[in-house]
């Protein structure tokens, strides 16, 4: 019986199904990118990594760690890397780059891939250097120009297409220069302050145990401030890295879903109800509820799977381009395969979420009296309350579980599960509140075709709300994009004032401090900021040595402070960019006096003190007693030097330190010009261009933000063909009135006037309700999130909302056409054969 029926109602199905296709392709291709990811980084992580695993220290291996080290068999491979300028002898420009000195057989996995193929062999023999190939390009390098770094002046030997241990996103601030090891000492870029990483490559033997090595040496190495790393762990950290974007994404394509499940339960609702008549006349024959009900249950399970099928199919064939898409952003290459769990979930969710939401009207076939089919009119078929609260609870359960499972953390399973419920109710009450209204205050000096059009959205059978929630979860979902990703780029953003920094000049030795600062004034600069910098670690923290903290596996104490080498300064007031939590501010103390220190308020929560707590610091070598005196709220996203842990004047001046000078460069020309100088007198400088790395953070934000519209399209898209079942699923409806309204003399013009008023209405509020909503959350986002100002971008509103309203128009009238062109016989004839 479900069979006999469905082949009549084919055409009417068929829009059901494609409601849930797309936003299954959505969720499919995404979920097997996503495990197609994690498989390749797994395969790969050795030649992510160059080796089975690396010790690394910001500083040269102690005796401990050399012990170690040879207990180990000893490091095959040896790196010592920073970031520093160098110099393009033939070109005259400078650029900050990631020196890479190596020493041995690196890579032993993968390759350093570089053209011409023979100079990742040979630079190390000929004390050559590589450069990379991004780098040659813009400068217009060749190989056999010459580099200088330092004091050394090196031949290129070829451009570096790819490295292992190098992080494209990372490389495109500071590109990576690879020269042999030997240089390092003679470039005398190893002074105080430099940011120096020491990292010892090896390859396991077969029989070794490489998670066990881990658990037992890392917390070893962590005393000797060092660290172990192996490739099982990399890659682990980078899946989770590209997992937390992946989840992101898959709750926007889930969201497509769930606008296609909504677009379901209101066509089986249309569906249903044409359908009470014949469920009416089956009972008359002796069938059952349960027979009747499951008649169209089977046909709607049956639907699913189909639309979950070709989603499937669909997403499948979608995840082949995403390498090409996030072509920059992956660290591997990805070989795309199938996914076992992807496409069982792609079926099980199609039939799954097409059963669920269509549950509610089908339940109208167990209230249906036979007495019906004899009655004129449907009759009340609606299903108890009780019965729809139980399936509304399956429905929210279903979703909570579902995005349980995606997030692993069941507050934020909670919190998207609420944002939905709040976005959906929001829609909803608009287009309540609009049909009552109407109702209420209905325009009757109105023309006949305005007051008409407004009749139509209240009308039975209307489909303003399944519309208007459509067409505004659509709009609200890229207009929520659009405004954080306005967002992030403020937060990046450089202030244009000449007193604000767009040049920051690291490692400047004290010796060096005056003659920086000459050379500044001689491009007619001015010195913003001439900031003294120390380094120092944390041994003490609250009475409790660090080493004995990191062996405390109940500690809550986050790793990083114990094994960070801290950069702090010394002043007698708060910047721009700082505001006083609680405590006092203090500015200057005399010798031997109690050190009071001001700590940022992240500091604060990750290494668990207060008001009042006592840090013992090692300031190379020398101990030093601070007591946390203040605690300061830090805006990190200014783009200008800010610290952790300040202390006030009258202690350190005298300790080991360099400096850390900001200036403002109007132009490139000037800035280029600065750069030449700084580097020619002074090699050991690093200057960076906060220009630069701005245009880099927002062409990653860009991109990111692209792949992030193209899944919201899926909303869009999902909203469309909802919109277009809405409508086609209402013909029927709408030819009686238009035959109705024709006999009485109403024109096709005035018809098509009505038509296309009602979308425009639908499509405005539609509309106009997401960017509103996207406005409100956006706002949220920059209170609770951002902590920044918001202000709206003009895209949503100057291209989006006409946008969908035209669109919305067209389709509303495109699909009425034939019923306002055709004459009134005409259509009745085709329509009733």
């Amino acid at each position: 019986m479900a069979w006999r029926d469905g082949k009549a109602s084919a055409r009417k199905l068929v829009l059901f199904m494609a409601s849930i296709v797309i936003g299954i392709a959505a969720v499919v291709s995404i979920q097997s990118f996503g495990d197609n990811l994690k498989k390749n980084i797994s395969v790969q992580s050795k030649s992510l990594m160059g080796a089975d695993f690396i010790i690394d220290s910001k500083r040269p291996a102690n005796k401990r760690v050399i012990e170690i080290m040879d207990s180990l068999g000893g490091a095959q491979a040896k790196e010592i890397n920073f970031p520093s300028m160098a110099t393009f002898v033939a070109k005259g420009s400078s650029k900050l780059v990631q020196i890479r000195g190596i020493e041995g057989g690196f890579p032993f996995y993968g390759e350093i891939d570089t053209d011409p193929k023979e100079a990742a062999i040979q630079y190390q023999e000929n004390g050559a250097a590589l450069v990379d190939a991004t780098v040659m390009l813009q400068l217009g390098v060749v190989p056999g120009d010459s580099i200088k770094v330092g004091e050394v002046t090196l031949p290129i030997a070829g451009a570096i297409n790819s490295i292992p241990g190098s992080s494209s996103v990372f490389s495109s601030i500071a590109p990576a220069v690879v020269i042999p090891y030997r240089f390092i000492e003679d470039s005398g870029l190893i002074q105080q302050g430099s940011r120096l990483e020491y990292e010892y490559y090896f390859v396991a033997a077969p029989e070794l145990d490489l998670e066990a090595m881990d658990k037992t040496l890392n917390p070893i190495l962590d005393a000797e401030e060092a660290d172990l790393d192996t490739h099982f762990s990399t890659s682990r950290n980078l899946g989770r890295r590209y997992d937390n974007f992946g989840k992101f994404l898959n709750l926007v394509a889930f969201i497509a879903l769930l606008l296609g499940c909504v677009g379901i339960a209101s066509a089986v609702h249309v569906y249903i109800k044409s359908k009470l008549p014949n469920v009416a006349v089956l009972k008359c024959l002796g069938a059952t509820k349960r027979q009747t009900f499951l008649i169209y249950l089977t046909q709607i399970a049956v639907i699913g799977f189909l639309g979950g099928l070709m989603g499937t199919v669909v997403g499948l064939l979608l995840q082949q381009g995403f390498p090409i898409i996030l072509e920059g952003l992956l660290p591997v290459e990805v070989k795309i395969s199938l996914a076992p769990q992807a496409i069982f979930m792609g079926l099980s969710l199609g039939v799954l979420m097409s059963v669920l939401f269509a549950l509610y009207p089908l339940m109208g076939t167990l209230y249906v009296s036979p007495l019906q089919a004899l009655r004129i009119g449907n009759g009340n078929a609606n299903a108890s309350k009780l019965s729809g609260i139980l399936v509304s609870g399956s429905i929210f359960i279903f979703i909570f579980l579902f995005s349980l499972w995606l997030l692993r953390d069941w507050r934020y399973a909670l919190a998207f599960v609420g944002g939905i419920l709040i976005t959906f109710t929001v829609l909803a009450a608009v287009a309540h509140f609009l049909m009552r209204g109407i109702k209420l205050y209905f325009p009757s000096t109105w023309s006949f075709t305005a007051r008409q059009s407004l009749l139509n959205l209240f009308r039975p059978q209307n489909q303003t709300l399944i519309l208007i929630l459509a067409i505004g979860v659509g709009t609200f979902l890229i207009s929520t994009l659009y405004f954080t990703k306005d967002l992030l780029l403020s937060q990046a953003s450089l202030e244009n004032g000449a007193d604000s920094p767009n040049m920051i000049l690291l490692d400047v030795q004290s010796e060096q401090r005056e003659a920086v600062a000459g050379t500044i004034r001689e491009n007619d600069l001015s010195v913003l900021d001439d900031i003294p910098i120390v380094t120092m670690r944390i041994q003490e923290l609250k009475g409790t040595a660090v080493n004995e903290i990191r062996k405390d596996t109940t500690s809550k104490v986050r790793r990083w402070i114990l094994n960070h080498e801290f950069r702090v300064t010394y002043r007698d007031s708060m910047t721009a960019s700082e505001s006083l939590e609680s405590g006092n501010w203090v500015k200057e103390v005399m010798p031997g006096k109690e050190i009071p220190i001001s700590v940022s308020d992240n500091f604060a929560r990750d290494a668990l003190v207060s008001l009042g707590d006592k840090i013992i610091f090692n300031v190379q070598g020398v101990i030093m007693d601070a007591k946390v005196h203040s605690i300061r709220a830090v805006d990190w996203s200014r783009m200008q030097p800010n610290f952790t842990i300040v202390f006030p004047k009258g202690v350190l001046e005298n300790a080991p330190q360099f400096r850390v000078l900001t200036t403002n460069a109007p132009n490139t020309t000037i800035a280029a010009k600065l750069q030449r100088d700084l580097v020619r007198k002074f090699p050991n400088i690093s200057i960076l261009d906060l220009r630069q790395i701005l245009t880099v953070i927002e062409g990653l934000l860009n991109k990111i933000s692209w792949i992030i519209n193209f899944m919201a399209f899926f909303s869009i898209l999902t909203g469309i063909i909802v919109l277009l079942g809405a409508i086609r699923t209402g013909k029927y409806q709408r030819i009686r009135e238009s035959v109705l309204l024709r006999t009485l003399g109403a024109r096709s013009i005035q018809i098509m006037q009505i038509t296309a008023l009602e979308y425009l209405y639908l499509g405005v509020l539609g509309s106009l309700s997401g960017i509103l909503l996207s406005l409100v959350s956006s706002q949220f986002l920059a209170w609770w999130i951002f902590d920044a100002p918001f202000v709206p971008s003009t895209v949503p509103f100057l291209i989006l909302f006409p946008g969908i309203v035209m669109l919305v128009l067209i389709i509303g009238l495109t699909n009425s056409r034939s019923v306002i062109t055709s004459p009134p016989l005409e259509v009745l004839r085709r329509e009733g054969n």
